[in-house]
C-alpha cells in the first residue's frame, strides 16, 4: 500500500465535511476591490489576487477568505488544520494536494468559473524537490513551508470584463444552512463598516544582497563557462534582497498595486508570514481541459520620454538575443505541456508579443494544450513545475546549477502563486517580483536568464531594474535610519556586518579564544584594567605569542562614540581568537564591539532574578577563563528562559553550586558574605568589587562550598556581573528566596563612587 495513503489524513477531512452545495450572490461594491481586501486581510488564510492593467490575462479581482482548511508543510511533514483541530502527516505534498482536491470534488454541482471552491496559495520553488532527485547545497534560512493551501469558506470575485461582483459560499455537509447565512452576515457586516485604520508601513535603510556586483558577475561568468562546455543553453540566476519592515503588509501591497498595476497581483496571509507578489506572468491556467501558459523573457527598461521609450520597444522586440532566449523556454514548456497533454494538441497561439509596464517592457509567448483525461491538475502542475522561464534549459541540469551558485534557497521565489480548484479549473502565476515578510524582515530576490551572450554588467542591471518598483515604494517610507553597528577589528573601525574571521581560526573551528564583556556609561569605562588583566592571565596561559600592547581605552571609546553610544549605557565585548600560526607573523584576531544595554530588571520588570539549576553539571579548567568556548552556558541560559527563569545555576559534579551562566552568586548570612568554592570557576570583575567595598563596612567574605540543601541557612543571595552589577535574587528552582534590595542597592551606589 502507498505511505501516503498509509498516513491518510481522513479524521480532520471528514471533520470539515464534504462540499454538498454552492451558495451564490450578485453584489454590488461601494469601494474599490483593494479596500474590500484590506478589510479581511488580518485574517489568517487570506488570499487577494488582482488583476492590474487591461491585458487578456487580467480580468478578474478575486478575494479568499475565512478558510474551514489550511493545508501546509516542508519535506514530508504535512500539517492539516481545520479550526483547532491539527493533524500532522507524513506524505508526499503532492499527494496529499491531490487527496484534498478529490474530496471536496463534486461533480453534480455546477461551480461557476473561474473559481468557486478550491485551495488558494502557494507552492513554493523548492517544492522541485519532490519532482526532480536534486541535490540540495543552499542555505534554507527562513525555514517557512514548501507549500501554504487555504480552502476558503468565502470567495468574492469581480470580473472587469463583464462590470460583476459575485460571492461564493461552499456549502458543506456538516455546517448546514444556516453556515451560510452566517457567513454572509459576517460578510456583510465587515464591508459595511468603517474602513479600518491603515497604519501603513516603514522599511528599514539596512538593504541587504547576498552577492555584490562583483560576485554576481562572477556567477554569471561561471554560467556561461557550463553553456561552453554544453551543460546548458540557459540558467535563470537570482540575488535576493532584505531589510527591515513593520507595518502591516497589505498597506504594502496597496501601495504597490498602486504604484504600478500588473495583471498577476496576489497577498497571501499565511499567519506568521505574508507574500506580497506583483508577478506579470502567468504559470499555467487550466479551464477543463484547455490548458495555457505565458512564459516571459527578455526584459528591458521603460524610457524617459516617449521617442526613447519607444526606441528600447523596438530594441526588445528585434532583439537576437532575446528572441533565442524566449524561443528556447517556449520550446521547454511545449514539451512539458506534451507530457500530460492529448498528443498534438500542444501549440504556439502567439510568439514574442510585447508587454508593457510602469518601468519595464517583457517579451511574452503563449503556449496552449489540451489536457488529456488521464491526468489532473496535480499531475498538470508536476509536469511543469516549476517553470522553465524562472528555472532555464534543460530544466533539471539549470537547476543544479541555480543550487550551486545561488546561495540561499529561493522559497517561493519563483515558485507559483494563486488557486486550484475543486472543479477542474487553476491559474497560477510565476512568483517573481515577489517579497516574504517574516518577523520583522522583508525578503525579495530578483534574476534574469542568462545565455552564452548575456553581459554581467547588464545581467546585474536588470536585476535592479526589475526590483526598481519595490525598492521605490519601501524607500518611500522609510524608518529613520538607524545608525550601523561598528566594530575595531585588528586596527581597523569596519561596519560590524564586514567584521569577518578566518574559518581556518582556531577561535572558529574549536572556540579557542577568550572575551571579555565590560559596560561603558556616558563614556565612563567600568574597571578597564580589571577586565584587561583577566583577559591578559588567560592568553598568558593559552596562547603562544605576547599579549598585545594596546591603548585599550582608547579604542573602546572609538567603537563607542561610532555606534552612537557615548551618551548612553553600552556593553562593550572585547574578544580574541587563536588564530592558526604558530609562530610569527601571528593570525590571531582582536574585536572590539559595543551595543546599548538595558539593564535586565528594567527589562523583565522584575525586582529580582529568578534561577533555576541547569541539569548538567560543569567540571572544565576553562571555566576560571571567559573562554569562546561558551556553547555549554548558552544552552544553560536557554533552559533557563524555557522554565520561565532568568538564569539558570550551574552546579559541579558533586553537586554543590558553583556560578550563574552569566553571573557569579554571593550568599548572604547576618554579617558574611559566602562565596562558593568550587574547583573551577571564574573570578569576577564585579564579585571581587563588591567583596571589597563590603569588607569597608565591617562585612566578613569567605569562601565555602554550597549545597541547594542549604538554601535555609541564608538570609539572602546575590547574582552579579560586570554590567547589571548587584542584583537580587529572589527565587531558585522556583522557590521563593528573601531578597534584600537595600543592600544591593547600597553596593551598587558604592560601585558608582568606585574609580573604574
Amino acid at each position: 500500500m502507498d505511505e501516503n495513503i498509509m498516513n491518510c489524513p481522513m479524521n480532520i477531512l471528514a471533520h470539515t465535511g464534504a462540499i454538498t452545495g454552492l451558495f451564490q450572490e450578485k453584489i454590488t461594491l461601494e469601494e474599490p476591490f483593494i479596500d474590500l481586501a484590506m478589510r479581511f486581510s488580518h485574517i489568517p488564510g487570506t488570499s487577494c489576487l488582482l488583476s492590474g492593467t487591461g491585458l487578456d490575462s487580467a480580468r478578474y479581482h478575486i478575494l479568499a477568505t475565512c478558510p474551514f482548511l489550511i493545508l501546509s508543510g516542508k519535506g514530508k511533514t504535512m500539517q492539516l488544520k481545520a479550526g483547532d483541530r491539527v493533524e500532522t502527516i507524513t506524505a508526499d505534498p503532492f499527494h496529499l494536494l491531490r487527496q484534498v482536491l478529490n474530496h471536496f470534488k463534486n461533480n453534480d454541482i455546477s461551480f461557476i468559473e473561474p473559481v468557486s471552491a478550491g485551495l488558494f496559495g502557494y507552492l513554493s520553488y523548492d517544492l522541485k524537490n519532490h519532482i526532480e532527485t536534486l541535490a540540495c547545497t543552499t542555505m534554507d534560512d527562513m525555514d517557512l513551508p514548501d507549500l501554504y493551501m487555504a480552502a476558503p469558506g468565502l470567495i468574492v470575485i469581480t470580473d472587469k470584463q463583464e462590470n460583476t461582483t459575485r460571492v461564493f459560499i461552499p456549502e458543506r455537509s456538516i455546517t448546514g444552512k444556516t453556515h451560510v447565512t452566517d457567513t454572509l452576515d459576517f460578510f456583510n457586516r465587515i464591508r459595511t463598516a468603517a474602513l479600518p485604520w491603515d497604519d501603513g508601513f516603514t522599511s528599514g535603510s539596512d538593504l541587504h544582497a547576498n552577492f555584490n556586483r562583483k560576485g554576481y558577475m562572477a556567477q554569471i561568468d561561471r554560467i556561461r563557462e557550463y553553456i561552453t562546455a554544453g551543460d546548458v543553453y540557459q540558467v535563470n540566476m537570482s540575488q535576493r534582497f532584505d531589510t527591515g519592515f513593520s507595518g502591516n503588509p497589505a498597506s504594502l501591497f496597496k501601495a504597490l498595486y498602486q504604484k504600478n498595476p500588473a495583471p498577476f497581483f496576489a497577498l497571501i496571509n499565511a499567519r506568521d508570514h505574508w507574500v506580497v507578489s506583483t508577478s506579470p506572468e502567468r504559470f499555467i491556467k487550466r479551464s477543463g481541459s484547455s490548458v495555457e501558459t505565458r512564459p516571459i523573457k527578455g526584459t528591458c527598461p521603460r524610457g524617459s520620454d516617449p521617442g526613447q521609450d519607444q526606441n528600447l520597444r523596438h530594441q526588445l522586440a528585434e532583439s537576437p538575443k532575446d528572441d533565442a532566449e524566449l524561443s528556447m523556454i517556449v520550446d521547454l514548456m511545449r514539451n512539458d505541456l506534451g507530457k500530460v497533454s492529448m498528443e498534438g494538441s500542444v501549440r504556439v497561439a502567439q510568439h514574442k508579443q510585447v508587454e508593457g509596464y510602469a518601468n519595464v517592457y517583457h517579451l511574452v509567448s503563449i503556449v496552449r494544450s489540451t489536457l488529456d483525461p488521464l491526468w489532473d491538475s496535480v499531475d498538470l502542475i508536476k509536469a511543469a513545475f516549476p517553470g522553465g522561464s524562472i528555472t532555464g534549459c534543460p530544466k533539471i541540469r539549470a537547476m543544479e546549477i541555480i543550487d550551486e551558485l545561488e546561495t540561499h534557497c529561493r522559497h517561493i521565489y519563483t515558485g507559483s502563486i494563486g488557486y486550484i480548484s475543486f472543479h477542474d479549473t487553476l491559474d497560477l502565476s510565476i512568483a517573481i517580483r515577489t517579497a516574504t515578510i517574516q518577523n520583522n524582515r522583508i525578503f525579495f530576490s530578483v534574476g534574469g536568464g542568462i545565455v552564452f551572450d548575456s553581459d554581467p554588467a547588464k545581467e546585474y542591471q536588470e536585476t535592479l531594474d526589475k526590483g526598481k518598483t519595490l525598492v521605490e515604494t519601501m524607500s518611500g517610507s522609510p524608518s529613520p535610519k538607524a545608525q550601523e553597528p561598528m566594530a575595531w577589528i585588528n586596527g581597523s573601525l569596519v561596519p560590524l556586518c564586514h567584521a569577518a574571521v578566518p574559518l581556518s581560526d582556531l577561535g572558529v573551528q574549536y572556540g579557542h579564544g577568550f572575551f571579555e564583556t565590560l559596560k561603558t556609561d556616558k563614556g565612563k569605562i567600568y574597571f578597564l584594567d580589571h577586565h584587561i588583566r583577566r583577559l591578559e592571565q588567560a592568553w598568558t596561559r593559552f596562547f603562544p605569542q605576547p599579549f598585545p600592547v594596546l591603548s585599550w581605552d582608547r579604542i573602546i571609546r572609538m567603537v563607542v562614540n561610532a555606534c552612537n553610544l557615548s551618551h548612553s549605557t553600552a556593553a562593550v565585548k572585547i574578544m580574541a581568537t587563536r588564530g592558526r600560526r604558530s609562530q610569527a607573523p601571528w593570525d590571531h584576531q582582536i574585536i572590539v564591539t559595543a551595543r546599548l544595554y538595558t539593564h535586565r530588571l528594567e527589562t523583565t520588570g522584575k525586582k529580582g532574578l529568578d534561577l533555576v539549576t541547569f541539569g548538567q553539571p560543569r567540571l572544565t579548567p576553562l571555566a576560571a577563563h571567559k573562554s569562546m568556548n561558551y556553547q555549554y552556558y548558552y544552552l544553560a541560559g536557554l533552559k533557563a528562559k524555557e522554565q520561565k527563569a532568568d538564569e539558570s545555576l550551574i552546579l559541579n559534579p558533586d553537586g554543590s553550586i558553583s556560578e550563574g551562566n552569566t553571573s557569579n552568586i554571593i550568599f548572604v548570612k547576618e554579617n558574611t558574605l559566602i562565596i562558593p568554592s568550587s574547583p573551577f570557576r571564574l573570578p569576577g570583575v564585579m564579585e571581587e568589587q563588591i567583596k571589597k567595598i563590603v569588607t569597608t563596612w565591617g562585612y566578613n567574605v569567605m569562601e565555602r562550598q554550597v549545597f541547594l540543601n542549604q538554601l535555609n541557612e541564608f538570609h539572602h543571595v546575590i547574582a552579579c556581573n560586570s554590567l547589571m552589577q548587584a542584583v537580587p535574587v529572589k527565587s531558585i528552582d522556583h522557590r521563593p528566596l528573601e531578597t534584600d534590595t537595600a543592600l544591593c542597592n547600597a553596593i551598587n551606589q558604592a560601585l558608582c563612587l568606585v574609580s573604574p
